[in-house]
């Protein structure tokens, strides 16, 4: 069960480091526009929306992402519990 909370874990991690990099594109102009960009809205979108609907924007920042990590940490810990009893 270690090995697999071990791979979970990592992936959980990754798509972390792929969802901050989606962020960070928003301070480029039109990175979004890049093959880059479009790979990472098609990862990165469908997750974040869900979030989008709970949190609006206010004054054009967008705080979705703060609950949508929020939300990967809890489901890493769970995982944690379920898998390591711990």
């Amino acid at each position: 069960m270690f090995e697999l909370y071990l791979i979970l874990a990592r992936l959980i991690n990754i798509y972390q480091g792929v969802m901050v990099v989606y962020i960070l594109l928003s301070w480029l102009p039109g990175a979004y526009d890049s093959k880059l960009g479009v790979v990472l809205a098609k990862i990165c979108e469908p997750y974040l929306s869900v979030f989008r609907r709970i949190i609006p924007s206010l004054g054009g920042i967008d705080f979705s992402p703060i609950l949508a990590f929020f939300v990967l940490g809890l489901a890493q810990q769970g995982l944690r519990v379920i898998l390591l009893g711990m």
